[in-house]
């Protein structure tokens, strides 16, 4: 298969703020400046709740705070995951035409040389890009469905091993052992989205040459499985190559969508998008390689190692990226005329299936979380050892790709709220200090009340506002959505909170206080304060008297 060199752009800015250099890429720098406005009002109405908290709904996986963090963190943890019956197509999908082995492995995918990123113009930008939408296969063909039809059917089968934990109901029977052909369980009825064709599945013992040497009938029941978990992964990525093609053909080499955007946006919408595409088709080759030398597989580790490196430096990227690609598509189907209506009429071709721009930009990240259970399947049928060594690193390769990628989404969330945050402090005759510090992040943030004592014995209340960050401590007073600063402390070097006898002192139970050592004029002070709720105080206490910084 011929290799295709398109390269992504990346126009240079002239002026760059002081926050914006804690990154490096300038279409990274230039995304907070395109969301400035939305995500503050977002961050706005987090803390008016008093924390920034992560959405804990399906819908939040890919949106723009927390979400994918969530779900990468949840991916990153799980222990092994079972991946039982979940395999592609009817024989339709394989091609007739060669079974002979593939002539070499793919060269150059996997390998830390690859180096494609380069500047262009704007005028190459706008130009229509030759990238072919057909996928290249010597064993499936075009008929295999995109990918999103499969992670549906692996949703399914999820969710309906889940459901009966879930809702106590009774536990699906199972096939008896000697019936030759059970028949198979409904799925947990989950709506498939307009337009999915839901085919049969196909099993590694459909392929013409398993059939010509009739090894079904020579291997055991245990070698089969084995050999069906593998041929999913060829399978499987095949249905993923094809989507990815129709994302890049389709969507992003559009000349008239990129009519519709700026470059930046163009960027942010499909980020490194051919890259990871290239890294898949490399794979599929050498996968289709291994198959060609003998359709009963020995091993599939080694293929993903070798890999591992060209799957880091594109998967990375991207799913950091995404948590700006909702926000964008958002804003400009709201915005942007133009966008839209093309977009529309883009969606209809009959290259998409009537799938979604939106369900082909999640694409990577549905792929390298689901990639590590077809492994660890792969990994739980193998008696090879040298293939198992191989698979159990190669998981730990994937997992730690997710870990990465997990980071890199919570850096930049932290940041993006730091950016809004210093956007509505107003410091007045408090000295100021900046805001935007490297490792610096937002722990907890909301309003409490400050107590004062006065000579008659009388306590007044005025209202006072908190952010506590893992470095640094504000007091502020809350005016609609602005914070004028009162004080500031490092923390937790310079802070020190004590509980009070309330009971004796005479004082409401959801008080404490507060002690600056070094304040924003160098001086000692303290607050009397008092919190809505005895568990809001609970909750404030332990974090203030965090001598790491880190919150819990």
């Amino acid at each position: 298969m011929g290799q295709r060199h398109e390269r992504t752009t990346a126009p240079r800015r002239s002026q760059t703020k002081s926050w914006q250099r804690l990154y490096t890429d300038p279409y990274r720098t230039a995304a907070y400046e395109t969301y400035s406005d939305p995500v503050c009002n977002s961050a706005l109405t987090t803390m008016d709740e008093c924390q920034l908290e992560n959405t804990e709904t399906s819908e939040g996986i890919f949106g723009t705070f927390g979400g994918i963090a969530d779900a990468l963190r949840a991916i990153a943890n799980a222990e092994s995951w079972s991946l039982q019956g979940l395999f592609l197509q009817t024989s339709s999908v394989f091609t007739e035409e060669n079974q002979k082995p593939l002539d070499s492995p793919s060269e150059g995918y996997g390998q830390d040389k690859d180096k494609r990123h380069t500047d262009h113009t704007q005028q190459e930008m706008l130009q229509e890009d030759a990238f072919e939408v057909e996928l290249k296969s010597k064993y499936i063909n075009s008929s295999v469905p995109l990918y999103q039809e499969y992670w549906l059917k692996c949703l399914k089968t999820d969710l309906q091993k889940v459901k009966p934990k879930i809702l106590a109901e009774p536990v699906p029977s199972q096939p008896l052992a000697g019936m030759s052909s059970p028949s198979p369980l409904s799925p947990a009825p989950v709506p498939s989205p307009t337009g999915m064709h839901v085919r049969p599945y196909a099993l590694w013992q459909e392929m013409p040459e398993v059939k010509r040497q009739n090894l079904a009938d020579m291997l055991t029941a245990k070698d089969i499985r084995l050999q069906e978990a593998m041929f999913e992964l060829i399978v499987s990525e095949a249905s993923y190559q094809k989507s990815l093609l129709v994302a890049v053909g389709l969507f992003q080499c559009s000349s008239e969508l990129k009519r519709t955007v700026s470059p930046v946006q163009n960027h942010v919408l499909f980020s490194n998008l051919k890259e990871v595409c290239r890294v898949s088709e490399g794979f599929l080759l050498d996968l289709e390689t291994r198959f060609g030398q003998n359709v009963v597989m020995s091993k599939v580790g080694d293929v993903v190692l070798k890999h591992r490196s060209a799957f880091r430096q594109v998967y990375v990227p991207y799913v950091t990226n995404m948590m700006y690609q909702e926000a964008l598509v958002a804003k400009l189907l709201q915005e942007n005329k133009k966008f839209a209506m093309t977009l529309k009429k883009l969606e209809k071709d009959p290259l998409c299936q009537r799938q979604t721009l939106k369900s082909f930009l999640v694409l990577p990240f549905q792929r390298i979380t689901r990639l590590r259970l077809i492994l660890e399947n792969i990994l739980k049928r193998t008696d090879d050892p040298t293939d198992a060594s191989d698979l159990q690193e190669a998981i730990e390769a994937v997992r730690e790709i997710v870990v990465k990628c997990d980071c890199n989404v919570q850096q930049m969330k932290r940041t993006e709220e730091l950016v809004c945050l210093e956007k509505l402090l107003d410091f007045g005759n408090v000295k100021s200090i900046p805001l935007i510090a490297s490792g610096r992040h937002l722990i907890r943030a909301g309003p409490l009340k400050k107590l004062t004592i006065k000579s008659n014995s009388t306590v007044s209340r005025t209202d006072i506002y908190l952010h506590l960050f893992n470095d640094l401590l504000l007091f502020s007073v809350k005016s609609g959505h602005r914070f004028s600063v009162q004080d500031h402390a490092v923390f937790p070097a310079h802070v020190r909170v004590e509980e009070l006898k309330t009971r004796m002192l005479g004082l409401p139970p959801d008080v404490f206080f507060l002690h600056l050592a070094h304040n924003h004029s160098r001086a000692a002070t303290a607050f009397l304060l008092a919190a809505q709720t005895r568990l809001e105080k609970e909750t404030w206490v332990q974090l203030l008297s965090s001598q790491k910084g880190t919150g819990v």
